[in-house]
């Protein structure tokens, strides 16, 4: 499509299921790169939707249109908003023309170790997937996770894997599966270990210091008949807190998806352009000369995006949960989410500025963040008022 065409496809509300297989036959066609999620037999493009920060439908139905088939969103994101405003526009769709998940966190995990609690309930997860159901109008999800795990003693939770297992049973749920961000080689192992997930969404870029680890990870992965969705491929989108040095998304992208270890990605996209570069990538992986000298420049800068490693913690004199920290400020200075951010910020509830009675910071950061900086500068939004940004 022309850029006239692909704008105008966002506004096709009308057509519904008929753009949607017109828009995956064209991107076939035209040789969109497609590849099978491990043992679900689910083949889709590379390139899938992260709507997490999209509150337009009508990009969601260009993007529709454009080959996209996979949508992602979680019962957190927006507040539930997301997940609304996708029930919404995808009542004009037949069922079976789209692919769409969603992300459960249950209440109660300890936000040190990642393990359960005995608030971990059966019945907090049920809740919380009933009310996703609900803003979505759908009788099933194509793909059910167990929301940002970190242990792999949390993959292995019986009375949360119980109830997902039963889901799918009854056939409210496809497959299901779990989505990390940290420690996600050992997440992924318990899940082989288990042996009965299907999927996992896992973080997946070139800034991440353990690359080598998570390769041999995903690898393992792919072996077991795991489908592997990749997220925060981006790597933060910038290098600094003032936006004037950009990752190169279709390079960073495409970094990711040359691991054929990966099935698809869920990059975020809040504008027609980002789309556009997504699209384009989705159906040529190779990388120029240019792109591969680029991430080699950003591999070498600081940048915005914390890799979860954890080794700063025991030198936190205040137990602060510096990881969740530096992903507020990658939230809201890389994606310019502030209400993400707020989010995270009012779960870990230390308030604003809570490193400010600390004369020095003994923090180490592998990623040589100024860690006490950076927690003074985003802490602040933990004081906005939650329904300013509603």
């Amino acid at each position: 499509m022309d850029r006239r065409k692909f704008v105008k496809a966002g506004f096709a509300s009308a057509t519904g299921a008929i753009a949607v297989s017109q828009g995956f036959a064209a991107a076939t066609e035209s040789g969109a790169v497609t590849r099978t999620l491990g043992k679900t037999g689910v083949e889709l493009p590379v390139v899938s939707m992260g709507v997490m920060n999209s509150d337009n439908p009508n990009l969601v139905k260009a993007a529709l249109a454009s080959g996209i088939v996979h949508l992602d969103t979680a019962h957190v994101y927006q507040r539930g908003r997301n997940e609304v405003m996708l029930g919404e526009m995808l009542k004009d769709y037949d069922r079976k023309s789209f692919v769409i998940s969603t992300k459960i966190r249950p209440d109660g995990v300890d936000r040190d170790t990642g393990l359960p609690t005995d608030e971990v309930t059966p019945e907090n997860f049920m809740e919380k997937f009933e009310t996703s159901m609900e803003r979505l109008g759908l009788e099933y999800v194509d793909f059910l996770y167990l929301h940002a795990v970190q242990a792999g003693g949390m993959v292995q939770h019986k009375p949360i894997s119980d109830v997902m297992k039963k889901l799918k049973q009854q056939g409210r749920v496809r497959f299901i599966g779990v989505s990390t961000h940290r420690n996600e080689p050992e997440v992924i192992d318990a899940m082989i270990e288990d042996g009965f997930w299907d999927i996992v969404l896992t973080a997946y870029n070139f800034k991440m210091e353990h690359v080598p680890e998570m390769n041999s990870a995903l690898e393992r992965a792919n072996k077991a008949g795991l489908g592997v969705v990749a997220m925060k491929t981006m790597a933060g989108g910038f290098m600094d807190r003032e936006k004037t040095q950009p990752i190169d998304t279709s390079a960073a992208l495409k970094w990711a998806l040359n691991n054929p270890n990966v099935h698809t990605s869920i990059p975020g996209m809040t504008t027609f352009d980002q789309l556009e570069k997504n699209v384009s990538v989705m159906k040529d992986l190779d990388m120029t000369s240019e792109e591969k000298s680029h991430l080699e420049m950003a591999s070498a800068e600081t940048g915005m995006f914390c890799t979860g490693c954890q080794v700063c913690l025991p030198g936190c004199k205040k137990n602060l949960a510096v990881p969740d920290y530096m992903r507020a400020y990658m939230y809201n200075y890389g994606y310019s989410d502030i209400e993400k951010a707020h989010t995270l910020l009012a779960d870990i509830g230390d308030g604003a500025n809570p490193c400010g009675d600390c004369n020095d910071c003994t923090v180490q950061c592998t990623m040589n963040f100024n860690v006490r900086d950076k927690i003074a500068d985003v802490s602040r939004i933990a004081d906005i008022p939650g329904d300013l940004l509603a």
